[in-house]
């Protein structure tokens, strides 16, 4: 199963492409780390929406899955990032996920990530997109049990 992590930050979608295959995690090499919205017309949004789903299709990505952020307060979203978000979320045929920062830490805690983040070869910018798509394949592979008493809803389906 492939998924790529996202997060939204500006006006940027910063990525990580994630393969799990016979329990084994895997970094395909991508020719993009993050796409940037250059601006709040139809027509940024459609051009935005547009080289997103090339690169799902492309690399054949099975679901996205997207860091959820604040409405409200200190940490929360932009506008270009609500656009963004939603703009994914339409995509035809790309299943997409909102995921929790806390899922994301109560997974980690079950499941820590078995490698040191600067061995993967990725970005640091990247790391908080590795850790959603990391979150996802774990939780659909390994299952979540839901009696634990660190279980908090993993990821809620759009």
């Amino acid at each position: 199963m492939k998924a790529c992590g996202v997060e939204l930050k500006g006006s940027e979608a910063i990525i990580c492409l994630l393969s799990l295959e016979s329990g084994l995690f895997g970094v395909p090499d991508c020719r993009a780390n993050k796409f940037v919205l250059k601006g709040s017309s139809q027509q940024d949004i459609t051009e935005f929406q547009f080289a997103f789903k090339k690169l799902m299709q492309d690399y054949k990505i099975e679901h996205v899955v997207i860091k959820e952020r604040p409405t409200k307060g200190k940490f929360s979203g932009s506008a270009a990032g609500f656009k963004m978000e939603s703009a994914i979320q339409l995509i035809e045929d790309l299943n997409v996920t909102l995921q929790t920062n806390a899922s994301e830490k109560a997974c980690i805690k079950r499941n820590p990530i078995p490698v040191e983040f600067k061995d993967t070869g990725l970005k640091m910018f990247q790391q908080n997109a590795f850790n959603s798509a990391y979150c996802y394949l774990t939780n659909q592979h390994f299952g979540v049990d839901e009696d634990d008493d660190e279980y908090v809803n993993p990821v809620y389906k759009i």
